[in-house]
């Protein structure tokens, strides 16, 4: 009767079977097809390359007056603005600087990757609830899979690099932007949308100018939630040879190194509070303006 009291399990030869079978797929895989993978995403890869020496060899001074004419612009807020300012001055004069700008590229063209592919699938998603059953448990199992397991197939079929590092973190990071623009869209008024009807517009007009702009807050938050997500991921895609923050960080896990852990862990979460505060920022002032308000 010990079939009653163990768990029944396939015998130790059969599973080492199994996984000698789907690790040798994936190796045959990588194999045939890991080069012209390798090929598609070069021009991604010049652009990257291209935008990291872009920001690295500004001088900071002008970096640092770009990014408060971007917070202002967005957030219209004084106190916002300064505190940006006082915060990138510190980075710099730790010693961060360069790494600073190497995170924040990377950070960029992820969230940039992340709103490209991301609201066309919500918007998809929003539209049929065919693709909504399909999609959702993917990015189910996006959200709870360990950050980690991402970049085993990813080094397997790319080896190590900025590229790997970027796709692993788009992975990680995507599935907000997909969720909140979906539920966005889901969530306008019908009576809205039978307005829009009535005067006639097509499926595309509709989706243009009443679904997106009323749905903007929720998409402006699935962002936000990317945002902190990919910068979440910088310390473990640094184990991969992506360069930036978590790299010294890593390097202070590994050596023991207390104060360069807090030092370049506080300087990720200066870009996490800038990029949220900024964002959440943009929306509410957009929200006001769409309901008629001033600043």
């Amino acid at each position: 009767m010990s079939w009653l009291t163990e768990f029944p399990q396939l015998s130790r030869r059969d599973l080492l079977t199994i996984r000698k079978t789907l690790d040798e797929a994936y190796r045959e895989f990588s194999r045939n097809y890991g080069e012209a993978i390798e090929n598609f995403f070069d021009p991604l890869l010049s652009f990257l390359v291209w935008f990291e020496d872009l920001l690295i060899a500004t001088p900071w001074w002008l970096m640092i007056g770009i990014i408060l004419g971007i917070t202002y612009f967005a957030a219209r807020s004084i106190k916002l603005t300064i505190g940006v300012g006082i915060s990138l001055l510190l980075i710099g004069i730790f010693g961060m600087w360069e790494d600073t700008m190497q995170t924040l590229s990377i950070i960029t063209v992820c969230t940039l990757l992340s709103i490209v592919l991301g609201v066309p699938i919500g918007i998809a998603m929003a539209k049929s609830n065919r693709i909504q059953s399909v999609i959702t448990p993917i990015l189910d199992v996006m959200q709870t899979m360990p950050a980690f397991v991402y970049l085993i197939p990813v080094v397997m079929l790319l080896g190590i690099g900025k590229i790997p590092g970027l796709i692993a973190v788009v992975i990680y990071a995507i599935p907000p932007v997909i969720r909140l623009t979906n539920l966005g869209i889901r969530l306008v008024d019908k009576e809205v949308l039978e307005a829009a009807d009535a005067y006639g517009v097509t499926p595309w007009q509709r989706l243009w100018n009443v679904q997106l702009p009323l749905a903007m807050p929720n998409i402006m938050a699935g962002i936000n939630q990317t945002i902190m997500m990919a910068l979440a991921m910088v310390v473990i895609a640094s184990m991969i040879g992506v360069k930036g923050l978590g790299q010294p960080v890593l390097q202070s896990i590994t050596n023991q190194y207390f104060t360069q852990g807090v030092l370049n862990g506080a300087a990720i979460v200066v870009l996490a509070i800038i990029f949220d505060r900024v964002s959440q920022s943009y929306a509410k002032r957009s929200q006001r303006h769409m309901g008629g308000q001033n600043d």
